[in-house]
């Protein structure tokens, strides 16, 4: 009998899962919302329902699966199947493939979600056939995962690669991981939303409103690229200065690790050379190896949203 790899990719927003063929081909989907913060309990039975949708949508059972991984926000710690610690879903000390194997037993295994997207992203997408790969998730967010030789780099406890809690601003915005100023408060979509939404308030002539029916809450990530394309100084003002904290901590990750490839994946990436050549533009003039030969590479993630899915059901791979 023919098996298959189930993915899990669990976002602040959606519970996304699919089940891939030995060609890293995607046959069948589930979705849920996440709706976090809630219990745990609820969560992980989503992801069930999740996986049981992807299963019939493919037309299979779960006796044709050969294992299902899930790629998770916080710490993982893959041996024990634990999330130590997730800010954005509020887990802490999660036993996740536990309480998973009650509801549906079949193999797990885990990984924080930017480390499967960036694994995802280095054996089937951007990253394929380098030795050396960081991929950034502009999410709910900001996820990092690093790939040195085909592996994830987690570091002693499961935790490395937390790229998006780097501080960039010095006692600057609060965020819920307990420091301050850190990356995923200035370069994450969340925040470009409430970038956005300040913008608005302060700007009440912006061609933003317009965009956004005259409702704040109509406001996302696009609503400045979008009025930026139309001309309008306030959203160009927020979009410039939103580029600018995105090149602050992607010039600190070319600076400590000279990686062939950082690539960007997320919701924001869709904006593609709208966000990439600005971005590139400043890292060229501010990164410490500006007069190299061989430079990191800036790009745009190729699996998009199914980076995740991806790399998850290739944990065990």
């Amino acid at each position: 009998m023919k098996k298959y790899r189930v993915g899990v990719d669990l976002g602040g927003t959606n519970i996304a899962v699919g089940v891939i063929d030995e060609s890293f081909h995607i046959i069948g989907r589930g979705k849920m919302k996440t709706n976090a913060p809630r219990p745990a309990e609820e969560i992980i039975a989503d992801i069930v329902k999740a996986i049981c949708l992807a299963l019939e949508d493919a037309n299979l059972t779960k006796e044709q699966i050969l294992s299902v991984g899930i790629g998770t926000p916080g710490t993982v710690n893959r041996q024990t199947g634990v999330v130590e610690f997730s800010n954005n879903l509020q887990f802490h000390k999660l036993p996740m493939v536990a309480m998973l194997k009650e509801l549906l037993d079949v193999p797990y295994a885990i990984e924080n979600d930017a480390n499967a997207a960036a694994l995802g992203e280095a054996l089937a997408g951007a990253g394929k056939g380098k030795q050396s790969f960081v991929a950034v998730t502009l999410g709910t967010g900001v996820g990092g995962g690093i790939i040195w030789n085909g592996e994830v780099i987690s570091g002693c406890n499961g935790a490395g690669g937390e790229l998006g809690h780097m501080v960039i601003c010095v006692d600057g915005e609060p965020c819920n991981c307990g420091r301050k100023g850190c990356w995923e408060q200035y370069a994450s979509a969340t925040a470009l939303v409430r970038q956005t939404k300040a913008a608005m308030l302060a700007h009440p002539e912006s061609e933003m409103w317009k965009l956004c029916d005259g409702s704040l809450e109509n406001a996302g990530g696009r609503t400045a690229f979008d009025a930026m394309r139309k001309g309008d100084p306030v959203g160009t003002e927020v979009v410039n200065a939103y580029i600018r904290y995105v090149a602050a901590g992607t010039t600190n990750i070319v600076n400590a690790l000279q990686p062939e490839i950082i690539c960007f994946g997320g919701g924001i990436s869709n904006e593609g050379e709208t966000l990439l050549a600005p971005l590139r533009a400043i890292i060229e003039t501010e990164r410490y190896t500006r007069y190299s030969e061989v430079q990191t590479q800036i790009c745009k993630a190729t699996l998009g949203n199914d980076a995740g899915i991806i790399g998850a059901a290739l944990l065990n791979a």
